[in-house]
């Protein structure tokens, strides 16, 4: 059965007339879902009961529950979900302050196969749809509180493109959520078939998966770097604008004598030169068997200022829910059921 959680406005038109509803209804129904946030096609009051009854008998909503809850000593929550087809996906969600963020995941598993990252261990189960991208935010029982949403979690966004645009027209969309495009990020290993139609068709932030600047040893970590190399990742961006309310940012995994010396320094201001943009550093979490650690805090602050006395504005991110397996590249389901 079809579900109504993941369709656009356009698709509801098409279901209202298929079903011989007013092609007004397609609004209502979609203010239901997506303002409202309903759990029952019967709470939609305004559409007639005739109207109500045609819907629960061709669509479902396409929600469900959280199957667990684990809480970090810093506040962090992993929630793990189950998809339509049955695989198991994890999204993080993140208070800090007056900021909520939610990590949400885009496929089951991966197959970028990044060597530091526990996704990719277990590969790819298949790609999520559209509702079960949205479910992870309406479901969380936060859903309320959230500021900030990044798709960061489990999978390849731009491997998703299929479900993943829409998901970002339904979130950003006056009929929709009506989330200002800069309340969302989208992260990408540098899938570059699909980066030009990403960014001509979304105005949501970028951020690149980067780790390391040059290509023979970007691509012993990232296969993906075989395909589409960094460099034509980086020309592709030069041809954009983001000084003003769209950004891009480049997140580089710090790995102790992998890529941390200066001549790496010297190679991503090469790289990154003419695009504006940040660089957000990244203490290597560690999982298990694998040849990689993160160097000590003073060699992380050095290599930010490095990099920030060169001109390119350069953080440390804040590990967050590490001790419950959350922080960056440790999502992963394999092991769970």
């Amino acid at each position: 059965m079809r579900t109504l959680y993941g369709m656009t406005l356009e698709q509801l038109q098409q279901l209202c007339t298929e079903l011989q509803l007013p092609r007004f209804a397609a609004k209502q129904i979609a203010r239901w879902l997506y303002r409202r946030h309903v759990c029952s096609i019967d709470q939609m009051t305004d559409i007639s009961a005739a109207g109500r009854a045609l819907l629960k008998e061709h669509v479902s909503l396409g929600l469900s529950a959280p199957l667990r809850e684990s809480k970090s000593v810093d506040g962090t929550k992993k929630y793990l979900f189950q998809t339509a087809e049955g695989a198991l996906v994890e999204s993080a969600y993140i208070p800090d302050g007056e900021r909520a963020t939610l990590c949400v995941s885009s496929q089951a598993g991966c197959r970028m196969g990044c060597r530091f990252c526990a996704t990719a261990r277990q590969g790819l189960q298949h790609s999520l749809s559209t509702a079960d991208i949205l479910n992870q935010i309406i479901s969380l029982p936060e859903c309320d509180s959230l500021t900030n949403l990044v798709f960061m979690g489990m999978g390849e966004p731009l491997d998703n493109m299929e479900n993943l645009m829409p998901a970002l027209e339904i979130l950003t969309s006056e009929w929709g959520f009506g989330w200002s495009p800069t309340r969302i990020t989208v992260s990408t290993a540098g899938v570059a078939k699909n980066l030009s139609e990403f960014l001509d068709k979304s105005k949501v932030h970028l951020a690149v998966s980067l780790h390391n600047p040059f290509h023979d040893e970007r691509a012993e970590i990232m296969p993906i770097e075989r395909a589409y190399p960094i460099a034509e990742v980086a020309e592709i961006l030069r041809r954009y604008d983001f000084s003003h309310q769209r950004r891009v940012s480049f997140e580089y995994i710090v790995m102790s004598g992998l890529n941390d010396s200066p001549r790496h320094i010297k190679e991503l201001c090469r790289l990154l030169n003419g695009i504006k943009c940040r660089i957000n550093l990244i203490r290597f979490h560690k999982i298990p068997d694998s040849p990689y650690f993160s160097p000590a805090q003073p060699k992380m602050e050095q290599f930010r200022d490095t990099l920030t006395a060169r001109g390119i504005m350069t953080t440390i991110r804040a590990s967050r829910g590490e001790d419950i397996e959350a922080a960056c590249g440790l999502l992963s389901t394999k092991a769970k059921g």
